[in-house]
């Protein structure tokens, strides 16, 4: 069952329950990769239960998980950008279920809908915005220099 916060709470009253027909449960068992950085973003979903971590390729070491997602929270924002391809990975840290979306089905309708692709734009663009400000603190943590204030 859709929670209706998040990404829901975003789209108009009058057009959540169409917005959350489009939606079917998936699960993915730990371990799971559920996409790769730079595959085609053709679904998203919203977790239900469970976490997601997302990372980022780096080239010859262990790719760094930069942020932890769970329930409520919406996985993928790639699906609405132009060339539409995931910017990170994501890999089930825990058993998951989810609700996911067709993003082909979802674009179309909000083609139609000026009203609900302004909400779900603006929504997305908020989710990209917080997870890159995580994503820039995150990898400054991990390789940024590093304070000496008591050194003397």
């Amino acid at each position: 069952m859709i929670t209706r916060n998040g990404v829901v709470a975003a789209v108009p009253p009058d057009h959540r329950d169409q917005f959350v027909r489009l939606a079917h449960e998936v699960s993915f068992p730990m371990g799971t990769r559920i996409f790769e950085e730079g595959g085609l973003a053709d679904r998203f979903w919203i977790i239900s239960s469970g976490g997601v971590a997302l990372d980022v390729h780096v080239p010859g070491r262990k790719a760094p998980v930069v942020a932890t997602l769970g329930p409520g929270d919406l996985l993928g924002w790639s699906w609405l950008i132009p060339p539409c391809r995931w910017h990170l990975g994501a890999e089930a840290v825990s058993p998951v279920r989810a609700e996911e979306f067709d993003a082909a089905t979802v674009r179309a309708l909000i083609q139609e809908d000026p009203v609900l692709g302004n909400a779900l734009s603006t929504y997305v663009a908020g989710v990209v915005g917080r997870r890159l400000r995580s994503t820039r603190s995150r990898l400054l943590d991990l390789y940024g220099p590093h304070s000496h204030a008591f050194d003397v």
